[in-house]
């Protein structure tokens, strides 16, 4: 007998197939001698729309509202391109997975699908709608490595076990279609004019939208103030520099100019004296290990052009190759467990590094910690090393690399030194301080070659006379907080803003295990994404601000609720406590459907004001150039850019999906289009080799003189290069 795997992703089959030495490939699954291994892609499955409940929800009345169906029932989800439709390839592919279970050589169904409350949803949803009565068991692992796959294997779970995380997974997804229903179908009728477009509110856009808002509001409410400072330069007996700044009663910034004119009068002409030295050794340990929010907001505030949105596709692309372990986690520290394995890819990864004689495994509580842990550990390297990557995937290979290393070198240790020096002759009670710091020890700061920036001060002694040489008061305005990046963002939204002062505070670890969360590790990319998208926020270089329909939604949407950090991160903590068995889903479901059936009488007794007005224009198709094949316009379609006349029978068309320009990760753009066109060639760069290396060329897009079809061919400096595709 056999068992059939369902794994989320054809990519994660294979890797199953793989380990288990299975080459048979079917159309659908692979099979093996006792297992047959087929995929999902993601959701095959997706609650039904309103109207599938009932016909006249086909119509958004405000009468019909609130509508929550006393089931919740699922169908083959829509095609994105025509929600009226199934997706065929959803479909073809649940028709596969459900013969195979059905098959009479299988005796056990097994769950392969991502270890979380998500991953458990997908699997279940197309497991218990076949209606099989056979034994369904799971398979939890945190990486894909062919070691991990036979180990996990061999350590199945019943299926059962996993209720808690099946019922957060359907509590959240029931929780969220009830709300966004309801609340952005009342919303949009009572506070838009026009149809085709819908105001969305949603359980976490709106909470993330307000943390923003109130960013840019505290920016506009502020009121800059002056400030004067008094540095002084000082001179001493080895002919050493050293600079120092003014301090009374600890106060080094004074709000009255003259105050420091008065100092400064009164010093003119004296010496100084180093009256206080104090010099203390300290030991700085590296960061924390990465979870995914810490790793998006290193990438995106680090490299320009990186969001957080493309931080997790990277990070997933890699944990589906098996070079790192699961990203979507919200842990910085090891499960206890893992040290072993720690400990192997530790000596992998430092085999060729010119500072290996310093990296030291160690088992200490800041890297391993069962008790920091939530569901996954921390996000670290497997022992599968890659030999070729995208640059986007190395950028975040050796970031990962890097701060799983720095865990295991010395830790970087400075001389930190502050020196007093006063001007007993003028007669003043405040004095100039100097501090500065010295670097002894590089430690860990090796691994990404971290240069201190840190003012070193010379090796004065006490009671030393040192030369005044010169003085400079100087004018400063206090500055406003600065607007929200998505670094700063993720971190509000991982701890609903306790202990986010510093990122590495033993504080905010608690504040993430405690389950206050706006969203999860694995949703927040997606909310900030879609945020731009429906055009309540807008980025600005790497900043962030609301847009006049955000500051408006804010401004007038009733349901304050829905903005609050608290209120949220409650709804959040009660999702968590489900997966741990300390709150039943039969308890926090009436909550939200009695929450939704107030707020949208709430919004019908609201007062109407029109936050956006919608108006539909039909676009005119702009003629990119003359077709070469017969003359006529070529125009931008739906899946390519054809010739007007493809009615009376020509066939000339330029995919967007076209399979050469797709294998060199490029798709033709307008602007390439009407180079072709034009010139007949487009210089085009940034495409990328089988080596994942960038380049530019010209390419051509020419006519085969014999034969019916049209074929690339790229040059580089002008210098024909054998290369071409057929069309």
């Amino acid at each position: 007998m056999k068992k059939v795997i369902i794994a989320e992703k054809p990519s994660v089959a294979k890797n199953i197939a793989d380990a288990l030495k299975i080459r048979g490939k079917q159309d659908g699954y692979y099979e093996g001698e006792e297992y047959i291994i087929t995929w999902a892609f993601g959701h095959l499955l997706q609650l039904y729309d309103a109207k599938d409940y009932d016909p006249k929800m086909s119509k958004w009345k405000m009468d019909n509202f609130p509508f929550i169906p006393d089931q919740f029932k699922y169908k083959v989800k829509s095609d994105p391109k025509n929600r009226e439709k199934d997706d065929l390839g959803a479909k073809k592919q649940l028709k596969t997975i459900y013969s195979l279970i059905n098959r009479k050589d299988v005796d056990g169904i097994v769950s392969a699908c991502d270890y979380d409350r998500e991953g458990q949803l997908i699997g279940d949803s197309i497991i218990y709608n076949s209606k099989t009565n056979k034994l369904v068991y799971r398979l939890l692992l945190n990486e894909w490595t062919p070691t991990e796959v036979l180990k996990g294997l061999g350590a199945l779970k019943s299926n059962s076990e996993l209720r808690p995380l099946l019922d957060a997974g359907m509590s959240r997804q029931w929780a969220d279609w009830t709300i966004g229903i309801n609340l952005t179908s009342a919303a949009t009728l009572k506070y838009q004019k026009g149809s085709g477009k819908a105001l969305n509110i949603g359980r976490v856009l709106l909470p993330t939208l307000k943390i923003i808002y109130d960013r840019d509001k505290e920016i506009e409410n502020f009121v800059p103030e002056n400030y004067f400072k008094l540095t002084a330069l000082f001179r001493t007996e080895s002919n050493e520099g050293y600079e120092g700044a003014y301090q009374a009663n600890e106060q080094e910034n004074f709000k009255e100019k003259n105050d420091l004119e008065e100092v400064q009068a009164a010093i003119q002409g004296h010496n100084g004296l180093v009256t206080d030295k104090k010099t203390e050794k300290k030991r700085e340990q590296p960061p924390f290990l990465f979870n995914l929010s810490n790793l998006q907001g290193y990438i995106t505030s680090k490299y320009k052009g990186w969001t957080s949105d493309k931080v997790l596709k990277t990070a997933q692309s890699l944990y589906e190759k098996k070079f790192i372990t699961y990203p979507r986690t919200a842990s910085s520290v090891l499960e206890e467990s893992l040290a072993g394995k720690a400990a192997k890819v530790l000596e992998l990864l430092s085999e060729n590094l010119p500072y290996k004689n310093e990296i030291k495994f160690s088992i200490s509580k800041r890297v391993f910690d069962s008790s920091k842990v939530e569901s996954h550990s921390a996000i670290i390297p497997t022992y599968l090393i890659p030999k070729t990557l995208t640059p986007d995937e190395s950028t975040v290979y050796h970031a990962i690399k890097n701060r799983f290393i720095m865990q295991f070198m010395p830790a970087a240790e400075y001389e930190e030194t502050r020196i007093t020096t006063s001007i007993p002759s003028s007669g003043l009670k405040g004095a100039f301080v100097s501090k500065g710091k010295v670097q002894l020890v590089e430690g860990w700061k090796k691994v990404e070659r971290i240069e201190s920036k840190d003012t070193l001060l010379p090796n004065v002694q006490l009671n030393e006379q040192v030369e005044l040489c010169k003085t400079d008061l100087t004018s400063h305005v206090t500055k406003p907080p600065k607007h929200h990046t998505e670094k700063t963002l993720l971190r509000v939204m991982e701890t609903c803003g306790k202990g986010q002062e510093k990122e590495d505070s033993e504080e905010m670890m608690a504040a993430i295990l405690s389950g206050y969360s706006i969203g999860t590790p694995a949703t927040r990319a997606e909310t900030i994404k879609k945020l731009k998208d429906i055009g309540y926020i807008e980025a600005q270089n790497k900043n962030l601000n609301c847009t006049s329909l955000g500051r408006n939604l804010v401004e007038t949407f009733p349901i304050t609720e829905l903005f609050d950090l608290e209120f949220t991160g409650r709804l959040e903590k009660t999702l968590n406590d489900i997966e741990k068995r300390k709150v039943q889903k039969e308890e926090f479901l009436p909550m939200i459907f009695g929450f939704t059936s107030s707020s949208v009488e709430r919004i019908k007794a609201a007062k109407s004001e029109i936050l956006q007005e919608v108006s539909r224009t039909r676009k005119t198709a702009e003629v990119l150039g003359k077709c070469p094949a017969c003359g006529g316009s070529i125009i931008e379609g739906q899946k390519g850019f054809g010739c007007s006349n493809w009615k009376s029978g020509c066939k000339f068309v330029i995919w967007k999906n076209d399979k050469f320009l797709a294998a060199l990760k490029k798709k033709p753009t307008p602007t390439m289009v009407k180079s072709l066109l034009k010139n007949g060639s487009a210089n085009v760069r940034g495409l990328t080799s089988k080596k994942g290396t960038k380049f530019n060329a010209i390419l051509r897009y020419e006519k085969n003189p014999e034969k019916d079809y049209y074929s690339w061919k790229m040059d580089f400096d002008n210098q024909p290069r054998r290369n071409s595709a057929k069309k």
